[in-house]
């Protein structure tokens, strides 16, 4: 699937035929054009007579007839979809939250680097803000307006969390709220974090949002915990069915949030619920060019 903001090809591989088929015709044409030595046997005229008798003659007009015939069969398969007017009562069901660990002054401008970095590459779907020190607290609800949460990140300092500490189980426990409470069942969560406080409890929390379907991920940024909040990090994702990487490579994780969101829609009965599919009328109009066809040898 492709998708270009309200539209969508669903199953775009389909384009491949006609150029696959052109090929295939040009292929044909040669071998139809080599007679061998009857051009030296034959006038030009009288062999291109003997031809058309024979149905040797190439008939240009349905060769083209029935190529865009196939052009719009093509594209028809490859399911030209709008999205649904009642799509976005089913817009919350695979959020995405993005949590940032602030419990550190001197990781926050890495911390929000990777958060505009996922925000700017994780797709067309609803996002929100975790941001969390020894507390977790929302800092956006789920919206569509990536410019608002990008302004937001730049608002960001060490003493927007007033609880010390850093408590990651917590932050996990209150996105999977987040996520039951607006009914989302298939959510990714990315967490940006050095890896400091990562404990048992955070890795429960991990299992427990891939139990409930979502998926876990994890960015990694430079800081005390070093080597070892690494590891944390690369387990934790483990645990929650994601990914890992570090700062510098968060675009990555963002392709694998959009990736996932894609692979739900295509594989799920959620696809006829987002997006209608226009192919079958396409399949009326591939039909024209044959029918001209048709009334042209006749006539």
């Amino acid at each position: 699937m492709i998708s270009f903001g309200s539209f969508a090809l669903l199953r775009p591989l389909w384009l491949l035929a006609p150029p696959a088929l052109l090929l295939l015709l040009r292929v044909s044409q040669r071998r139809d054009a080599s007679l061998g030595d009857w051009p030296r046997a034959f006038d030009a005229p009288l062999l291109a007579v003997l031809l058309r008798r024979q149905g040797g003659a190439r008939e240009t007009p349905r060769d083209g007839a029935v190529y865009w015939s196939v052009v719009l069969i093509a594209l028809a398969l490859s399911g030209p979809a709008v999205r649904s007017a009642d799509g976005g009562q089913f817009r919350n069901l695979d959020a995405a939250l993005i949590v940032l660990d602030v419990s550190r002054s001197e990781n926050l401008p890495q911390v929000t680097a990777a958060a505009q970095l996922i925000l700017e590459n994780s797709g067309a779907r609803q996002k929100g803000l975790v941001l969390y020190a020894g507390d977790a607290y929302l800092a956006s609800p789920l919206t569509d307006d990536g410019g608002a949460l990008e302004a937001l990140l730049f608002a960001v300092d060490d003493k927007t969390v007033p609880d010390g500490g850093a408590r990651p189980d917590r932050a996990l426990r209150f996105a999977r709220g987040v996520l039951r409470d607006v009914g989302a069942l298939s959510g990714d969560v990315a967490l940006i974090s050095d890896g400091g406080g990562v404990d048992a409890r955070t890795h429960a929390e991990a299992a427990t949002l891939a139990a409930e379907g979502h998926a876990l991920n994890t960015v990694v940024v430079s800081g005390p915990a070093g080597a070892m909040g690494r590891a944390e990090m690369a387990a934790l994702a483990a645990d929650g069915h994601g990914v890992t990487e570090d700062a510098a490579r968060a675009a990555t994780v963002a392709l694998a949030i959009a990736n996932r969101r894609i692979a739900r829609v295509e594989q799920g009965a959620r696809r006829a619920l987002e997006w209608r599919d226009y192919g079958r009328l396409l399949l009326l109009l591939a039909a024209a060019p044959l029918l001209l066809m048709l009334r042209g040898s006749r006539s």
